[in-house]
């Protein structure tokens, strides 16, 4: 059954991580699963996501390397670390009804230190697994935010830069660009959004409530000032990062270097600071 929603599959885990998506069906074993990775390594030279249902309400995920990605774990190696900590947060995002483990490491600060790296996962749902709902609670719930970690290690990055002409530089060699890319990033967006939900911060704006089906506006801002990470403090995405509206997100940032604060947003909108 799980070979029927390909297309589903590919769908969430490109929106979730912002690298292009393959998958094949897993004929291995009793019942099919389906296999997963990014479509510019293949699944020999880097992560790949095995999906496969277990028993009649749940599904297990294993992530774990192919063969020939020493490569590409040499550069995870390389990843900041506001990036391994971004990696961490969505892995640690999930919700409680999934069992995660990476054996041999904590949850609070795993690695991939080599080859043998794995992450296993077990999603139990209120119904069968086989039906496309059951399914696509688990790419959004399990897969993207393991193949989203992965893609924050390894450095995808799919942002547009269009900023505009007139837009002065933030400071120094700091361009606006740079707040784009990072407030942009998708793996930033979709671990906002698990842990603040989908209301503006500043305006209480619910974009689906306005909007119906087309409210997927709300965009992320990171509240440590980007301008000052030449001198930066440890980064914690839990905390760092706030859901706003395009409107206040771009009113925050109407100031610079120093963006207005989300109480100071609030202020011009005649809100009180609750």
């Amino acid at each position: 059954m799980i070979g029927q929603h390909e297309e589903l599959i590919v769908r969430e885990l490109e929106l979730g991580t912002g690298a292009a998506i393959e998958v094949a069906v897993d004929q291995r074993g009793l019942r099919a699963g389906m296999q997963i990775w990014f479509g510019d390594l293949g699944p020999r030279n880097g992560p790949v996501a095995e999906m496969r249902p277990h028993g009649l309400k749940s599904h297990k995920v294993q992530l774990s390397f192919g063969n020939f990605s020493g490569a590409v774990i040499n550069q995870i190696k390389e990843a900041t670390h506001e990036d391994r900590q971004l990696a961490r947060a969505l892995v640690g995002s999930m919700e409680s009804n999934v069992k995660i483990e990476v054996p041999g490491q904590s949850l609070e600060d795993w690695s991939v230190n080599d080859g043998n790296f794995r992450m296993d996962a077990q999603i139990r749902h209120e119904t069968r697994s086989d039906t496309e709902l059951m399914i696509e609670k688990t790419c959004r719930d399990v897969v993207v935010p393991m193949m989203g970690a992965m893609a924050e290690l390894i450095g995808y990055d799919v942002i547009d830069e269009d900023e505009t002409e007139d837009e002065p530089p933030v400071e120094g060699a700091f361009r606006p660009s740079v707040v784009n890319r990072r407030e942009r990033n998708p793996r930033n967006r979709l671990l906002c959004i698990r842990l603040h939900g989908e209301i503006c911060s500043a305006c209480g704006l619910d974009p689906y409530e306005r909007y119906g089906e087309n409210g997927k506006i709300i965009e992320v801002h990171h509240l440590e000032p980007l301008s000052s990470l030449a001198s930066p403090k440890p980064y914690d995405p839990v905390t760092d990062l706030v859901p706003l509206c395009p409107n206040c997100h771009r009113v925050a940032h109407s100031r610079r270097p120093l963006p207005w604060s989300i109480s100071e947003v609030r202020s011009m909108l005649g809100m009180t600071n609750d």
